[in-house]
């Protein structure tokens, strides 16, 4: 039985000793269990506002002072821009061959996602603590 049946490696990868980065798996895990994680989150918040949707301001900031829907958003807010990232970042190593352009893409993307993910909870943390 020669080498090469033994693995999947092209010879040139085992020569520059390039193989498996051994990120796919956690990375496609991360990415499912946020998407799981989001289908109750945002059933809960869609009826929530549904239900807030005639009321008044007063009344959305009375519903999300309660602990229990406040950290429901946040915990939507953070599965959401967690497997947005993730999403991106796939797209980006997909269709972006040129090194730089793909480095610069993802940190773009990644500081753009963060920022506006945190703008959210802020947001939330606000209406909760009546700042």
């Amino acid at each position: 039985m020669s080498n090469n049946t033994k693995t999947m490696r092209s010879p040139l990868k085992r020569v520059r000793g390039l193989g498996s980065a051994k990120e796919g798996v956690q990375h496609w895990w991360v990415q499912r269990v946020t998407a799981v994680a989001m289908v109750p989150l945002l059933l809960i918040l869609v009826v929530v506002m549904l239900k807030l949707g005639s009321a008044d301001h007063a009344a959305v900031v009375a519903a999300f002072k309660h602990p229990l829907l406040a950290l429901i958003a946040l915990l939507a807010v953070l599965a959401m821009f967690w497997h947005l990232k993730l999403g991106l970042q796939v797209v980006v190593e997909d269709y972006i061959h040129v090194e730089g352009t793909k480095i610069v893409v993802q940190l773009v993307l990644t500081f753009a996602v963060i920022l506006v993910g945190a703008l959210c909870a802020l947001s939330i943390l606000k209406l909760f603590f009546g700042a």
